[in-house]
């Protein structure tokens, strides 16, 4: 069993999460979660927020990969 580390399971939980509301929004459908996301703009703002967040959680990732391969 492969064990992530830590900061990359949340950091990409919130960035699935920062998602979810902005492609809502790019779809058209925001105003029904909340009079703000009815502006698709600010589902864009959401989408480049969470990929930031998932790229942010991809840097434990990769340095613990590059870990295991030093240790080989």
């Amino acid at each position: 069993m492969h064990r992530y580390p830590l900061s990359f399971i949340v950091l990409t939980a919130l960035g699935v999460l920062c998602a979810i509301p902005g492609l809502i929004s790019i779809a058209g459908f925001g105003a029904v979660m909340h009079p703000v996301l009815d502006d698709p703009m600010a589902g864009l703002a959401f989408n480049v927020s969470a990929a930031a967040l998932i790229g942010s959680g991809a840097f434990p990732l990769v340095i613990e990969k590059l870990k295991e391969d030093d240790e080989r």
